[in-house]
Parts: C-alpha cells; sequence; structure tokens
C-alpha cells in the first residue's frame, strides 16, 4: 500500500518531541539536500557507550535568551558546505521529526543558523517518501507558533554571562576551540566569527559587522582576534572596527599590527630597553657584505620580515652561504633581517605565555636533530621550565612595549644574558598546555572577565 504523503508549505511549524523542542519554524527547501538545526554549545559525549552529543538551541529566530537544552545520539560528523559556499565539520544526530500528527525518523546537522533567516533548514533528504513541497504556501499542516511566547515561556533565561566572539580562521585548530570551550564553561556566551565570513560598514554614526550574508555583529561584549599573518591586513580592520563599536577587544589592532612588522617591533623593543641578537637590515644587495660582519659574520640567521612559525628562516653557516641566501632573497624583493646566531643557545628557546601582565606559563622549546628552529609546529619538543626572574621580567616588559594583553614572548639563553627573539600576537596554546596542564585558554576568559569587571559563578 502506498503511503499518503503530506503537503508542506515552504515554511513550517514542527516540532522534535525527543529532543524537548515543542515548536520551530522551519524553511521546507527540497532544493536542500541535508536538514540543518540551530545549535550552539555543542559537545560531544559517551553515554553508556555511545557517541552522543549536547547542544544549546534558541528556538525563536533573534532571541538569544529563550535556551533550549537537548542531547541526542551522534550518528556522524561530515563536512558540509552552506548556500554560501561555506564549509565546516558538522556533528549529525538522528531524532524524531513530527509535523502535525506525523512522525518520522530523521537526520540533522547541527549549526550555529543565528546568520540565517531560521533556526531550522528541512531538506529532501528527510522528506524523501513522506511530504511534497507547494512552495507558494505556508504553514499547510500547523500555526503551533503563533503564542511561541507562551509556549516557550518557563526556557527564557536571564543572561548568564557576556557574549564573546573569536575572530579568526579555523574553527577545528586546537587553540580556538579551547578558547571557545573555556569561555562556555565560564558560562559566557561564544561565537566563532571566521575572518573571511565578515564584512563591514563604515559608518560615522552607526559602524557595523555583518556575517555571512547579512546579520549584522552588534551584541558582543568582547573580541578575542585570533589572526593568522596571511590574513593580518583584514583581520586587523575587523578588528578595528569592533573598537570603533566600543566592543572590548583582547589584542587591539594597533598592537596586532605593530607585532607583525618585525623590524618595527624590535625597535620598538630595543627602545624600551629590551636587549635582542644583534640585527642587520637592508635595501640593497651591494650592501651585503658588511651587512654580515655587522651582525659578527657567519655563522648568522636570515629571517623573513613576513616569515612566522620560522618559515622564511634560515640558517647560513658560511659567508658564502650567507651572501647567496641574502641575494637570494633580495632579487625576489623580499624584505629580510640578518641576525647574530646564538650558538651556545643548542636549538633551544624559551616561550613565556603573558596574559594581562604575568607570565602565566612557560615552556622550553627545543628543536629536532639536526634542525636549529625550536618551533613546535617544525617538530619541536615542549618540556616545562622555570624562567629566571630576569627572563619574567622580559617577557612582561616586551608585552607591555607592543601593547599587547596576550603575547607569547620567545626568548633564548646566550653567553650575554637572556635575549629577546619575537613577541607573538597570537600565541598558540597545543604546546603549552599539553606541556605544563595549565589551562591558559580559562585565564585568558578571566582576563576579560576582569577588564569587563564581571563576575563569574565558576569561581
Amino acid at each position: 500500500m502506498t503511503q499518503q504523503k503530506v503537503i508542506l508549505g515552504s515554511e513550517e511549524w514542527l516540532s522534535f518531541p525527543d529532543l524537548g523542542i515543542p515548536t520551530i519554524k522551519a524553511r521546507v527547501d527540497s532544493g536542500a539536500k541535508t536538514s540543518a538545526l540551530h545549535a550552539i554549545n555543542i559537545s560531544p559525549f559517551v553515554k553508556d557507550g555511545a557517541n552522543w552529543v549536547k547542544f544549546d538551541i534558541n528556538p525563536i529566530q533573534k532571541n538569544l535568551k529563550t535556551i533550549i537544552s537537548c542531547e541526542a545520539p551522534m550518528v556522524d560528523r561530515r563536512m558540509v558546505k552552506s548556500s554560501s559556499g561555506f564549509r565546516e565539520s558538522r556533528f549529525v544526530i538522528r531524532t524524531t521529526l513530527q509535523l502535525g500528527d506525523d512522525q518520522w525518523p530523521i537526520e540533522l546537522t547541527l549549526t550555529n543558523r543565528d546568520s540565517m533567516g531560521y533556526r531550522m533548514l528541512l531538506g529532501r533528504e528527510a522528506m524523501s517518501g513522506r511530504a511534497l513541497v507547494d512552495p507558494e504556501q505556508s504553514f499547510l499542516i500547523s500555526h503551533s507558533g503563533d503564542n511561541i511566547q507562551e509556549i516557550y515561556k518557563n526556557s527564557v533565561r536571564s543572561k548568564p554571562g557576556l557574549r564573546i566572539g573569536v575572530l579568526a580562521s579555523n574553527p577545528e585548530l586546537y587553540s580556538n576551540r579551547r578558547i571557545m570551550e573555556a569561555g562556555e564553561i565560564r558560562g559566557h556566551e561564544m561565537q566563532f566569527l571566521n575572518i573571511k565570513e565578515c564584512y563591514m560598514k563604515l559608518d560615522a554614526t552607526k559602524p557595523e559587522i555583518h556575517y555571512r550574508g547579512g546579520k549584522i555583529l552588534n551584541e558582543f561584549d568582547a573580541i578575542i582576534p585570533r589572526i593568522r599573518p596571511s590574513i593580518t591586513f583584514y583581520g586587523c580592520a575587523l578588528t578595528r572596527q569592533f573598537e570603533g563599536m566600543k566592543v572590548f577587544c583582547l589584542n587591539s589592532a594597533s598592537a596586532i599590527t605593530q607585532s607583525r612588522d618585525k623590524l618595527f617591533s624590535l625597535q620598538l623593543l630595543l627602545n624600551n630597553g629590551i636587549d635582542i641578537p644583534t640585527t642587520g637590515f637592508a635595501n640593497s644587495p651591494l650592501d651585503t657584505d658588511d651587512l654580515i660582519k655587522m651582525v659578527g659574520g657567519s655563522p648568522l640567521i636570515v629571517k623573513l620580515l613576513e616569515g612566522t612559525q620560522g618559515k622564511g628562516v634560515v640558517l647560513a653557516e658560511t659567508k658564502k652561504a650567507a651572501e647567496s641566501v641574502i641575494n637570494a632573497f633580495k632579487s625576489l624583493n623580499a624584505n629580510i633581517l640578518v641576525q647574530e646566531y646564538i650558538k651556545e643557545a643548542n636549538g633551544k628557546d624559551i616561550r613565556c605565555f603573558v596574559i594581562d601582565g604575568k607570565v602565566v606559563a612557560s615552556i622550553q622549546r627545543e628543536a629536532p636533530a639536526g634542525e636549529f628552529r625550536a618551533n613546535i609546529h617544525l617538530g619541536g619538543t615542549a618540556s616545562v621550565i622555570k624562567p629566571t626572574a630576569e627572563e619574567r621580567r622580559i617577557a612582561v616588559k616586551a608585552a607591555k612595549a607592543m601593547d599587547l594583553k596576550v603575547a607569547g614572548v620567545d626568548i633564548i639563553r646566550s653567553s650575554k644574558g637572556p635575549l629577546l627573539l619575537e613577541v607573538n600576537s597570537s600565541p598558540g596554546l597545543e604546546g603549552i598546555e599539553g606541556a605544563t596542564n595549565i589551562d591558559i585558554a580559562g585565564k585568558m576568559i578571566k582576563a576579560i572577565e576582569k577588564t569587563l569587571k564581571f563576575n563569574s559563578k565558576q569561581e
């Protein structure tokens, strides 16, 4: 016997009884393959030996105070491309859909749909064999949302904490995930903001930042910029725009910008009485010989001004090698620094993590065999170390000179004493949290709470 198909309009009120969602307005779209449900604070867990996921949902569009907490079996995690072309990894759950008197199980992907017109998208896979769509009609099945405020009156929560955005490029990066988790644990509403999905309106009286097709980002208390070097210009432009909208940014745009200019930052540090390895800079290949002498001859280090994570850093062991590397870089019109090689450091440096004027954690990074760069991304190892009082003083002074509330300060031990190598405005958390077991992400959130005079219930 052929099953009777229901006729749906282009938008419908539906419910998910197993999730405790009595009604939610959905966009019915047979052009979309998968179905998606709005979700925030998404967290996987194990229940009775099976994979589950818990999440919160704001079932009413443009209402952040009404919250339903849900949990469901997790059936998959897959990459999904949105209508705007954005690709993201989403958790997939299976639950019961109810439309009027009809019920059937469907799969849903979980994603933040704040910027979309509907909290729910019903795709064709969920309707296959059960429903047809009349795109010219709406609410053919139910009008249960007509009294939605009354339905959800017991689900209204007072604002639990701050609304904090993480302005970055990759939501799956360890550092970004940890910051999101730390904020949620401390009771704040966290949202990941992909830099490439943001755009801005410059206006003297009403500056705005829009996100993913039109949502205006105007309700944030704080922004944590995590800007990769390749997108410094645009990331800092967005950070400045947030600052213009009176949103607190954990690191300011001006501080991030100057930290990314290696030459300017070294000049700034020297002007604040902080010692660095002897460094040279020149614009013409004709100056190569004197440039090499200036830093004590070979071996020496050649650095690209725009390099990061140890990329664009070369050890030239002889004068001839140094001349070849310098001239090769300059033939490409690349801006470079040459720097004395501190042989006695033996491939080791110290990373001090500074937050709000205090060294909260420190590690010693050691280069792998045959390598002189100690960066964790290049295979370096990390171990806990207690920095000397002088090293701590240098780290704090360097962060202050750069006007950074959060900084990774790299120091090298030499026969002349500790020397500052670099100050990083978006330091990674994975190596240092893994080595020290210190909740650095949580300390970053606490720095925001302190600045905004917010008393967390997590203390």
